[in-house]
């Protein structure tokens, strides 16, 4: 499967990591990268919303465990975990980042490979000023 991108979050993200100090640089950056290189990038008008995207929240179900996960998908600056904020740096945020719901995905996680099923994704409801 490749991840679907809209253009928007390609470029946020694209600033994001050229501003990381190489201290700071992460496994988890590297594959990032590669997995912006192989998304299909769309205008922002043409992705669906069930395309889990920045500041997108999302429900998944492991399908091991059948345990629920909310999520926020978010910034590393606004991440926080007791807000369930997860960060696109996080091994989960690049795993899910361009895939829709609907979708099981297979990823290699800290714990170990898991797989997730993603059932609910929304879209944060954006203020357009006039």
């Amino acid at each position: 499967m490749v991840p679907i991108i809209k253009k928007s979050d390609e470029k946020a993200l694209l600033t994001l990591m050229e501003n990381i100090p190489s201290s700071q640089r992460t496994k988890e950056l590297g594959i990032l990268q590669s997995e912006l290189r192989r998304a299909k990038i769309l205008t922002d008008k043409k992705i669906s919303d069930k395309v889990i995207q920045l500041d997108s929240s999302f429900e998944i179900i492991d399908i091991a465990s059948g345990k629920r996960l909310q999520f926020m998908l978010t910034f590393p600056k606004n991440a926080n975990l007791a807000e369930n904020k997860l960060s696109i740096l996080s091994p989960l945020g690049v795993a899910l980042i361009g895939f829709q719901e609907g979708q099981e995905i297979e990823w290699p996680l800290p714990a170990g490979v898991r797989k997730f099923k993603i059932e609910k994704v929304t879209q944060a409801a954006h203020v357009i000023s006039s």
